[in-house]
């Protein structure tokens, strides 16, 4: 059992039965009285945030969070289906839970799914991941302006800036955290 003191920033906890992370957190010692501890909590499976105040003393149950490596295997319609690679389990989640990642997620690539009393409710993806360009303009011999890019379209339909060099048919590393170019992937 967390205490209110324990309380600092990215501590996870359970309140009525949803896990919740603080990402705000200040002391207050008024002249008089408790001291009071201000939270700002994020909701970590609907994303709702809200400021709540404690006073000293409160008693707070850690989240039951665990974090299972866990390969994506496919797509159907609007679920995608991991298995965990260790005991072939499988869960689905749906495109929604995913966010924004799903267009870095091509198969058989292994992600960290974090679990709240068994029930999925996020995925992290590895930093870097690398994808193929399916559709790309050529590059014209002696376009060599400063800073110069051009749109690659990958695999997954994600398009991105690359430098002019690269063609179609070659596989790039993307950083999953920004959507960038990174490097060419020599094969």
């Amino acid at each position: 059992m967390y205490e209110s003191g324990d309380l600092k920033k990215g501590i996870k906890i359970e309140i009525d039965g949803d896990p919740y992370v603080v990402i705000g957190f200040e002391f207050v010692k008024p002249g008089k009285g408790q001291a009071l501890y201000k939270c700002k909590l994020k909701n970590m499976i609907s994303g709702n945030q809200f400021d709540r105040t404690y006073r000293s003393g409160e008693k707070f149950k850690p989240a039951n969070l665990e974090e299972q490596a866990m390969e994506y295997l496919y797509s159907d319609g609007d679920q995608l289906c991991f298995m965990n690679s260790s005991t072939y389990d499988q869960i689905f989640l749906n495109k929604e839970q995913i966010g924004d990642d799903i267009k870095f997620l091509k198969e058989n690539t292994v992600c960290n799914i974090l679990l709240f009393d068994a029930r999925p409710i996020a995925v992290s993806l590895p930093n870097f991941i690398e994808l193929k360009i399916v559709k790309s303009d050529s590059w014209a011999k002696g376009d060599t302006a400063a800073g110069s890019s051009k749109p690659a379209t990958l695999e997954t339909g994600y398009e991105v800036q690359v430098p002019p060099f690269i063609e179609e048919g070659e596989t790039i590393r993307i950083d999953t955290r920004t959507g960038d170019y990174v490097e060419r992937v020599k094969k």
